[in-house]
């Protein structure tokens, strides 16, 4: 059986190599870029040159995300050849033991498994400041994942932002797999911040789309108690200051979500 992965790309020429590097032995990487403006390109290009020992199918497509991130892995998805497809964001990669399972899966799947599990859970580490975060706001995808090996044309990816899988019958399953992809995200403030606006303005227009509304009360304790409740009772603390911090810029993230939707229900649009 064969195994594609696909990775989205906007301006990750710090992250993106590492990533690729991960994914080797997979059948073929599909990049969807999103135009960037960096060197992105010229270093998956100079990666591709170096493993020119590997037969690696790796193909570029350059797409406009246009604020829908499931649309983006929905055409990735469409690009694969392999039966399964691995997704994987840019500033995340492969661990090795997750590897070693995955090819595992993949090799044996037939023998293993019924036809009825076409997912798999992926649990992740994130690693922030020069540590992992192991409680608070990643507490849950670190013990349960996200689902991002799937058998293909077995769902489709729903939701513009923070996007998830669906599977296409209730009566088709997912597992869980043992081993971790390994996180770095925004390893400083100042892209933490910036990544922090970006998000928060697509979730705030989906959410206008969507018929969602909010008021000065929910802009004011929906962060509140997103921060008491990731930081005391999913013991964010104990992950010292990175993790008074992280919880502190996911709660902010939560504000501005609510305080950019409140400017869409009183003026129409949001600007910058």
């Amino acid at each position: 059986m064969k195994l594609s992965a696909v990775v989205l790309t906007k301006n990750e020429e710090r992250n993106i190599e590492r990533c690729l590097k991960s994914l080797l032995f997979c059948d073929e990487i599909i990049i969807i870029d999103d135009y960037s403006s960096d060197k992105t390109i010229e270093v998956i290009k100079n990666l591709k040159l170096k493993v020119k020992n590997y037969n690696l199918k790796l193909k570029i497509f350059k797409r406009l995300l246009n604020g829908d991130f499931s649309g983006q892995r929905n055409f990735g998805m469409e690009k694969t050849r392999g039966d399964w497809v691995l997704f994987l964001d840019a500033d995340e990669e492969v661990s090795k033991d997750l590897k070693e399972e995955i090819k595992k899966i993949i090799d044996i799947h037939h023998s293993l498994f019924k036809e009825d599990v076409v997912a798999f859970y992926i649990k992740r580490r994130d690693w922030w400041w020069g540590r992992e975060l192991k409680y608070g706001e990643v507490k849950k995808i670190r013990n349960k994942g996200l689902i991002r090996l799937l058998k293909k044309n077995s769902g489709k990816w729903v939701g513009k932002v923070h996007e998830k899988f669906k599977v296409q019958s209730s009566k088709l399953k997912v597992k869980v797999l043992k081993n971790y992809i390994n996180h770095y995200p925004h390893q400083t403030l100042k892209e933490f911040i910036s990544e922090i606006n970006f998000y928060s303005t697509l979730k705030a227009n989906e959410l206008k789309t969507l018929g969602k509304k909010t008021n000065i009360f929910e802009i004011i304790f929906y962060p509140l108690g997103k921060f008491i409740l990731n930081y005391l009772l999913y013991f964010g603390f104990l992950d010292g200051p990175s993790g008074f911090a992280y919880t502190f810029l996911m709660s902010f993230h939560s504000f501005l979500v609510r305080a950019k939707l409140y400017k869409l229900q009183i003026i129409g649009h949001y600007g910058e």
